[in-house]
């Protein structure tokens, strides 16, 4: 079979090889990959993996052999699934990704998707899906509540606005893109965050720098701060904590946080339905065949889409 490997010596640092086919645990489902979409975390990796690495996290497809031990999907079904263990999946040189013709899948990151469900769309879900999802949980009920929202444009961040508008939040989100992030919800769009202002009850921080110090200045008493992510590369000195007392600053990683609530299944079935029935949009701004990667790989880098960049697996 074929799959997109790194590869430093060639142009864009990638191409496609035969690789040996998969080889599944009894808990792992053999899945024929139709779509995958695109992480800008797993993007610069490539661009330092050694030759041969095999990367890639988000997957749609179909199931061509389901899990021995019988869980997760049957023969045939369509679905949606995540697969690697953070970084450490990136170290290891004979790690499998989701940017392959057929990929191994754990049946607790693997859930059947709705019939009118597109592989193009439910392969948005997993990395970007969970992760707005479970930062969210975190917060609580929100009902009501005041919510921050940080590189908002972004995959994670138009998932993010959305599901806090459903969770009947007040959303503001910040972004140097504003494009359609109010008609997805957003009562307040920003394209700066000044540290001084109206306070918030749960703030999502993806930015890091002069964002996140921003951010905790900003921050309610009793109020959670989440950081899942620092796009922007940038340190951080971080001061202002006086007359914040309980507020909480949460580091999130999307693979702990599925792996300790044990809910990757669960959660990808549920966001399935909600984009099924046109509650969760899921924002492809850019879709190309894995042949032209690089183009999608590009445009990642130089921070050119706004939402989720798809390659199809043909």
């Amino acid at each position: 079979m074929r799959a997109l490997v790194a590869a430093p010596n060639r142009p864009g640092q990638f191409e496609i090889r035969d690789v040996p086919e998969p080889s599944p645990r009894p808990d792992q489902a053999l899945v024929e990959v139709r779509a995958t979409s695109l992480n800008l975390g797993e993007v610069r990796w490539l661009m330092g993996s050694r030759d041969g690495a095999r990367l890639g996290w988000d997957l749609a497809g179909v199931v061509a052999e389901p899990a021995a031990d019988g869980s997760g999907p049957y023969a045939g079904a369509r679905v949606v699934g995540m697969v690697g263990d953070e970084v450490g999946q990136f170290l290891r040189l004979g790690s499998t990704g989701a940017w392959a013709e057929r990929v191994a899948v754990p049946t607790n990151t693997l859930s059947e998707i709705p019939d009118e469900l597109s592989f193009r769309d439910a392969s948005t879900l997993p990395v970007a899906g969970l992760t707005a999802y479970r930062t969210l949980v975190l917060g609580g009920s929100l009902l009501g509540r005041r919510v921050l929202i940080t590189g908002a444009s972004g995959g994670v961040g138009r998932f993010l606005i959305q599901l806090a508008r459903l969770s009947g939040a007040h959303v503001t989100a910040v972004a140097n893109r504003t494009a359609g992030l109010a008609e997805l919800g957003a009562d307040d769009v920003l394209t700066t965050l000044e540290p001084a202002g109206q306070t918030f009850d749960h703030i999502l921080e993806s930015v890091g720098g002069e964002s996140l110090a921003a951010a905790v200045g900003r921050l309610a008493s009793g109020g959670m701060l989440v950081i899942f992510g620092n796009s922007s590369q940038r340190p951080t000195t971080i001061s202002g904590f006086m007359g914040k007392e309980g507020a909480t600053i949460y580091v999130f990683l999307v693979f702990v946080e599925v792996a300790r609530h044990a809910s990757g299944d669960r959660d990808l079935n549920l966001l399935a339905r909600l984009m099924a029935a046109g509650s969760l949009i899921p924002q492809v701004d850019l879709e190309v065949s894995w042949r032209e990667a690089g183009s999608a790989f590009q445009a990642l880098l130089e921070r050119r889409v706004s939402g989720k960049a798809v390659l199809n697996i043909d």
